[in-house]
């Protein structure tokens, strides 16, 4: 395992398909990285504490991926761009899934979400994602090549009044992705926007509410795979729900508001 500032040897990566994953420690994060975990894969994996990185590189290594790990706070958007860059410079980047990312929700007592929290949580779900595009893109569009995966949400389709911030910022990152495939795909580059419903993780199950058609992270992380290889443009599931959250996005909010409520996502 190579450490998270160490050059790697030089050629190392040129038989290599590079991936580069941040919030790996996650839910979806870890299976994506398990999930690509292969001989002649170099993986980069980011998180904010790197120490919580150590048995999925092991695992990853154990599928005879090479592995770099990286532990950074998005937040700290000089150093992600340092780092991005460095990291386009002394390897080849030819996926980049934009995965970090944090929910908060209202309080039990109603008074609704908290001011600082959702000032990380603007930090971390769209100025440090989109700080991410930006520090690996100069080298994509120079070598005319490259993907680049946003996670979203379809809690991006229709505000939840459990998680409005959350769903915010998803619908931020949706349209972000959006415009950037219709810019960058004629010049090799392409982009993918990410949408899952309920995925089995500790941000998932720390959200109240109900959690329909919940999917394994190994689950997503293969459909996730599957919609990357095919450069789908919207990547979302399970569709009972897809289909659900896209119905809510276009009915009249009387209707969406009084459906949500009914099936428990009331305030």
């Amino acid at each position: 395992m190579t450490a998270a500032g160490a050059q790697p040897p030089l050629g190392a990566e040129a038989a290599s398909r590079g991936i580069l994953i941040t919030g790996a420690a996650g839910g979806i994060g870890s299976a994506l990285a398990r999930e690509y975990a292969a001989p002649g894969v170099t993986l980069v994996l980011h998180a904010r504490d790197a120490s919580h990185l150590q048995p999925l590189a092991q695992a990853c290594q154990a599928k005879g991926a090479r592995v770099v790990v990286k532990g950074l706070d998005v937040r700290d958007t000089a150093a992600l761009l340092d780092w991005l860059r460095y990291m386009s410079e002394t390897m080849r980047l030819d996926l980049v899934v934009v995965n970090a990312g944090v929910n908060i929700h209202g309080k039990p007592d109603g008074s609704g979400e908290d001011w600082d929290e959702m000032q990380v949580l603007l930090d971390v779900n769209i100025r440090a994602a989109l700080a991410t595009v930006q520090g690996v893109l100069p080298a994509m569009r120079a070598r005319g090549s490259g993907q680049i995966a946003l996670m979203s949400s379809l809690a991006a389709q229709r505000g939840l009044p459990i998680t409005p911030t959350y769903s915010a910022s998803k619908a931020a990152v949706n349209a972000y992705g959006e415009g950037m495939r219709d810019w960058l795909g004629p010049q090799g580059i392409k982009v993918n926007v990410i949408m899952p419903g309920y995925v089995e993780s500790k941000m998932c199950h720390d959200m109240p509410g109900p959690k329909p058609f919940l999917w394994t992270a190994e689950k997503a992380a293969r459909v996730i795979r599957r919609g990357l290889d095919r450069n789908r443009a919207r990547i979302s599931f399970p569709f009972p729900l897809n289909f659900s959250c896209w119905f809510l996005g276009l009915a009249h909010p009387a209707l969406s508001s009084w459906l949500l409520k009914r099936f428990g996502f009331g305030d």
